[in-house]
């Protein structure tokens, strides 16, 4: 159960559980507490690469008794036994379950349940379920993909103009390369657990390589993530300015497909090299 209360008063419990996710704006007070009978795994991501926090434990301990009695209207000695950690307590255990509310299985305009909805794209290659600004209004300054790849599919190469890019790996084994504004080309492969990062701009490719769907979650610092891909991106030009690109006559690339917008993911034809 995931409760927040920010800005005029706004307060609001619900639910989660696999396949949902949540957001909450920067700044706003809430919680997460596992009302089930399992431990509980999220996958969290945040706007900024220093994240901080202020938690409730360590705020209402840094004022004194009277302050506080003052502001619940209470004699200040009730409070002389609570305790003061110097540090905010960041997972506490409770001593007794709570009763969920009735109202928390409500919907809630800070929750969406991502693996429920319509893909923005689905072929043989893989899929993409998307949360963006046009799909989930509350969002600022955070997008999230949630990428399926066959193992005939590739997720084709291309980069990010404006937004970084951060994923984590929940399923199956991929191989991704990455070119430097300097020339390296990092190439390296990911499995289940793993967490990689691209700047900004960066170009990049992911291909399954193993059997079996490849299952990421792809989170941006951006609240719509713009891509530019080589599909649709190398037909821009004319044959002849990709003729003296690639030092190849014009003609070969009538060979290429004639693309107006980037396919996202596409189907892998050729053998893992």
């Amino acid at each position: 159960m995931v409760t927040i209360f920010g800005n005029e008063s706004r307060q609001g419990s619900f639910t989660i559980s696999k396949g949902e996710m949540f957001y909450v704006p920067s700044g706003y007070l809430h919680h997460i507490e596992n009302i089930g009978k399992e431990n509980f795994e999220l996958i969290l991501a945040f706007s900024d690469e220093e994240p901080e926090d202020f938690g409730l434990s360590a705020s209402v301990g840094s004022m004194t008794d009277n302050v506080l009695g003052n502001t619940w209207g209470i004699k200040a000695k009730l409070l002389s036994n609570l305790k003061r950690p110097p540090k905010k307590i960041l997972i506490g255990k409770k001593k007794n379950f709570n009763t969920v509310p009735d109202y928390s299985h409500f919907p809630s305009t800070y929750k969406l349940n991502l693996e429920e909805s319509n893909p923005l794209l689905q072929n043989k290659g893989g899929s993409a379920r998307v949360a963006r600004k046009n799909t989930w209004s509350v969002l600022e300054n955070l997008s999230m993909y949630s990428l399926r790849i066959t193992d005939k599919g590739m997720r084709e190469p291309h980069w990010h103009p404006i937004t970084a890019e951060m994923g984590y790996v929940n399923k199956g084994k991929a191989r991704m390369t990455v070119l430097s504004p300097d020339g390296d080309v990092d190439t390296y492969e990911l499995k289940k657990g793993d967490v990689y990062f691209i700047p900004k701009a960066y170009p990049h490719h992911i291909e399954n390589i193993d059997k079996g769907d490849l299952h990421f979650l792809v989170f941006f610092d951006q609240n719509t993530p713009g891509d530019i891909g080589f599909s649709a991106g190398v037909r821009a030009y004319s044959n002849d300015v990709l003729g003296a690109t690639f030092n190849k006559v014009p003609g070969f690339f009538k060979k290429l497909p004639d693309y107006h917008e980037d396919l996202l993911i596409v189907s892998r034809i050729n053998p893992i090299d």
